[in-house]
C-alpha cells in the first residue's frame, strides 16, 4: 500500500537521494531544471509516496514557471516535473498514483495551466497533456518537440509563442527550494 502526501513532509535529503536513483546525479545538466532554475516548488502540488514502512519511495514536484512572450510579458505555467520512483520501485503505479493526484488536486481548485517534457502517449493517455499547442514555444536547452506538452482547463487558453523560463514572482509564498 502507498500513501500519498505533500512532499513538504519529506526529508531534503531523501528527496535529493531519490532523484539521483531515478535520474542521475548528472540530472541538473537537463534543459528541465534550466527552464525552472531559480524557482522554488510549489508546496501544494508537489507530492510524495511512502511505502508501508515509511520509506520514501516517489516524488512529483511542480514550479512556478512562465513563457516569456516576444512583447515582455510572460504568461504563468505551472511546470510538472521531475515525477521520480525509486528503480526498486518502479512499475508498481507509484508514478500514476502521484500523477491522479496533482490532476485532482489541479481539477478541484483550477491552477494556471500545466506543462512538462514527457511522453506524449503516456501523459495523454491518463492525463490529457499534449504537444498540439506547444509548437510555438522554445525551451533554453534541447527538447524534442512532441515531448514538450502542455494541459490547460477547458475554458483557458494556452499561450501560442514564447520561451520557457523561471517565472517572475514578487512573493514566494508556498514554495519551498529544492536542490
Amino acid at each position: 500500500m502507498t500513501r500519498i502526501e505533500q512532499l513538504a513532509s519529506a526529508n531534503d535529503a531523501e528527496i535529493r537521494a531519490l532523484l539521483d536513483a531515478a535520474f542521475g546525479p548528472d540530472r541538473h545538466g537537463r534543459t528541465a531544471y534550466r527552464i525552472r532554475i531559480g524557482m522554488a516548488w510549489l508546496t501544494d502540488l508537489s507530492f510524495a509516496a511512502y511505502g508501508e514502512s515509511g520509506d520514501l519511495l516517489g516524488t512529483l514536484q511542480c514550479w512556478p514557471v512562465a513563457l516569456h512572450r516576444p512583447d515582455g510579458t510572460q504568461a504563468p505555467l505551472i511546470m510538472v516535473g521531475p515525477v521520480a520512483v525509486a528503480p526498486a520501485a518502479q512499475h508498481r503505479g507509484i508514478g500514476r498514483a502521484l500523477m491522479d493526484r496533482l490532476v485532482e488536486t489541479v481539477d478541484i481548485h483550477p491552477h494556471e495551466p500545466l506543462m512538462m517534457i514527457g511522453d506524449p502517449d503516456y501523459y495523454g493517455r491518463f492525463w490529457r497533456f499534449s504537444a498540439d499547442q506547444t509548437a510555438g514555444w522554445s525551451a533554453p536547452g534541447p527538447v524534442e518537440r512532441h515531448r514538450l506538452l502542455a494541459r490547460a482547463g477547458v475554458d483557458v487558453a494556452l499561450p501560442v509563442t514564447g520561451m520557457l523560463g523561471p517565472r517572475d514572482l514578487a512573493a514566494r509564498e508556498g514554495m519551498r527550494t529544492q536542490g
